[in-house]
């Protein structure tokens, strides 16, 4: 198992290594640069920008080709750990994306513990139930929880919150806290806060693994592994958690590889909506003005989600499941 894990540590430098190559070519497809763009919203306001524009472009290396411009970022990264200048806001990369990051990492972690939470009891109950009129009724959620888009789930449920129980909608916290120190209150006004961006994004994710956790157990419920079990005797509780929920889990773990990046990039709109300090409503503008290294750095690192969660979920299977052996 050891040298697995440094096998598939080493596989991820080039798998990282290409998908940043691949993102800065998206992000430089477009024409134009994110100079163009200022010099467009500064002859809007009627400011002679031509000496401006070209003292920036000198600045920042946006006249060289593609290919340095590529060396200068990732050679940066990899030699001392920049990522490079935001340019609409003219500051490392680093300090404008470091605290959003964090609340977007949090945010995430806890809606992957709500999606688990919630989908992993339900999914046992439908199987074990099926056609029960619970089994019924948590199809019929799951199936809403899928056609709902997020955005529209977090307007309805901002709406509602305002509307009959006063809560302040917006931001993780209320106005009046923005800009206090933290202390207990604060995070109280936090917890309230929270719960609301975690269930919407949640939602879905929710939702798909109810269906999956439901089939898969479906699947093991009749083998005869689980006959034989019964027939001598074992109680239904253990015999359930013993084989066949073991063996369910194998694909609603192996989600994780998907659920991590997907929960990243999925809360971008629901972030907008919800005006929420995460990395979201960041990665849309740097894409909008086409900030390439404030953009490329996100997606590299949302491209990084997606190799860890797939390098968990095949580290999880194998302790879930002893059959699993990597050579």
């Amino acid at each position: 198992m050891g040298g697995f894990i440094l096998r598939r540590v080493l596989y991820m430098i080039p798998t990282v290594f290409l998908v940043s190559i691949v993102t800065f070519i998206i992000i430089q497809l477009p024409p134009g640069d994110y100079l163009d763009t200022l010099a467009a919203e500064m002859g809007e306001a009627g400011v002679d920008n031509s000496a401006v524009v070209e003292q920036l472009r000198e600045q920042y290396g946006l006249g060289q080709p593609m290919y340095l411009q590529y060396w200068k970022w990732m050679s940066g990264i990899l030699l001392e750990g920049d990522f490079g200048i935001s340019f609409e806001k003219n500051l490392p990369v680093t300090d404008v994306i470091w605290d959003r990051l964090g609340w977007t990492f949090a945010i995430s972690l806890l809606t992957l513990v709500f999606i688990w939470a919630v989908a992993l009891p339900i999914g046992i109950y439908s199987a074990v139930r099926k056609y029960s009129v619970g089994d019924y009724v948590a199809t019929f959620f799951g199936f809403v929880g899928l056609a709902v888009p997020n955005f529209l789930l977090a307007l309805v449920m901002m709406y509602v919150a305002f509307k009959y129980f006063g809560q302040s909608v917006g931001g993780l916290v209320s106005p009046e806290y923005l800009d206090q120190p933290w202390s207990w209150a604060k995070f109280g006004n936090l917890l309230q806060h929270i719960w609301m961006p975690v269930f919407v994004v949640g939602t879905s994710g929710a939702a798909a693994l109810i269906r999956i956790m439901r089939a898969n157990l479906l699947d093991e419920l009749y083998r005869p592994y689980v006959v034989t079990a019964r027939a001598k005797g074992m109680s239904e509780f253990q015999l359930l958690m013993r084989y066949p929920v073991r063996v369910a889990l194998n694909p609603f773990i192996s989600t994780i590889g998907w659920i991590l990046p997907t929960l990243v990039s999925g809360e971008i709109i629901v972030a907008v909506v919800m005006n929420l300090p995460t990395t979201g409503p960041l990665l849309l503008r740097a894409l909008l003005v086409q900030d390439m290294y404030l953009a490329g750095s996100l997606i590299l690192i949302v491209s990084m989600l997606t190799v860890i969660g797939t390098l968990l979920s095949d580290v999880l299977l194998a302790w879930v499941d002893p059959r699993i052996r990597y050579q």
